[in-house]
């Protein structure tokens, strides 16, 4: 059965946006989200950086898909594109430390990053749900690994090749590709975060934390 949408107008109700964000929250949670909060534009943290960090040293996945740089909307772009939301859903999912601490983590067939497809999955269904509910220009971003890695770890992406995203419905831009500083925005939001990497021991991290947000308007 097919979801029915809403009725587009092209005006916002108060009380039935603070309703329906309210559901989506309520949604992020029943899909596995540990946490999620509700901020304004003001709490999207851009900072030029986090972009250069893919670059130096430079991330094996850059240039390889659509969703990472170089391309994508530069950080001005973005700047631009968040100031026309007011209400973004940024949503937490505590994974085990193991997921994001391993010299293998780059080989799909050695590392399982269940946690990383579900957030993807989490924020595409909650970016689906305000689409369909009138809120046309729902936006969502993934949180950790590339959707290359994610979906496409032993294949071509075939953005790339002029062929269209094979995953179209579930991936998005990450928020570290775009130039979010994730890691501020979740001390802010008072969540625990920690830098995890390759060289980092698994018994010597409480949790890895995934992280995605769905900007609304």
């Amino acid at each position: 059965m097919g979801v029915r949408p809403r009725r587009f107008t092209g005006r916002r109700v108060p009380e039935l946006f603070r309703e329906d964000v309210g559901r989506y929250e309520s949604l992020a949670r029943e899909l596995g989200a540990t946490d999620v909060r509700q901020i304004g534009k003001g709490d999207v943290i851009l900072d030029e950086r986090v972009i250069a960090r893919c670059y130096s040293p430079r991330c094996c996945y850059y240039g390889t898909n659509l969703n990472c740089p170089p391309h994508g909307p530069g950080i001005e772009e973005m700047r631009r594109i968040v100031d026309r939301y007011d209400t973004g859903l940024f949503i937490k999912m505590k994974v085990p430390p193991e997921e994001q601490a391993d010299p293998d983590f780059d080989n799909p067939d050695k590392h399982k990053i269940p946690g990383a497809r579900k957030m993807f999955e989490i924020v595409a269904k909650i970016q689906s749900a305000a689409y369909y509910d009138g809120y046309p220009f729902a936006l969502g971003f993934g949180g950790g690994p590339s959707c290359k890695r994610v979906f496409c770890g032993k294949v071509e992406c075939s953005g790339i090749a002029g062929k269209g995203c094979r995953f179209h419905l579930k991936s998005n831009m990450t928020m570290h590709g775009v130039g979010m500083d994730v890691f501020s925005m979740a001390a802010r939001a008072g969540w625990e975060i920690y830098p995890i990497g390759k060289a980092s021991c698994p018994q010597d991290i409480p949790h890895g934390l995934e992280l995605g947000l769905v900007l609304v308007d």
